[in-house]
């Protein structure tokens, strides 16, 4: 008989974050085949990621497998915050108000703007010279 295991998608700008979560006796986040603290080098990226387990006070309860991809680091691991979010609120959905009162649970709509024709960037402009 197979595990049950819980999936989940987060995403934050253009980083996109599959979690799936597995109850356990022993407690491990795996992201891309890494230990959390390996694939995010420094210990701030691997604490934002690690925040919605600790938040619900259920870090010792689930394995995590994550399968992160796009976008750069930090955004990946806000990517990975939301999906453990979202997964851990199937699990034991009386952990739903303290999540999005932290703003777990919130996609963050902030993303990068489109470039326009004519300009350098999305809004800067080419120097104006009068003469």
């Amino acid at each position: 008989m197979a595990t049950k295991f819980i999936t989940a998608v987060g995403r934050r700008k253009t980083a996109t974050a599959s979690v799936r979560m597995i109850a356990a006796s022993k407690s491990s986040v795996m992201v891309n085949g890494k230990s959390v603290k390996d694939y995010f080098k420094t210990s701030e990226r691997a604490k934002v990621a690690e925040e919605a387990l600790a938040m619900a006070e259920s870090a010792e309860h689930y394995a995590v497998a994550a399968h992160v991809e796009g976008g750069g680091i930090a955004a990946q691991a806000d990517a990975l915050r939301h999906a453990i979010s979202r997964a851990i609120i199937k699990a034991e959905p009386g952990t739903r108000a303290k999540l999005k009162a932290a703003h777990f649970l919130t996609r963050d709509p902030r993303a990068k703007e489109r470039k326009k024709p004519g300009l350098v960037k999305a809004r800067k402009r080419k120097q104006w010279s009068k003469r």
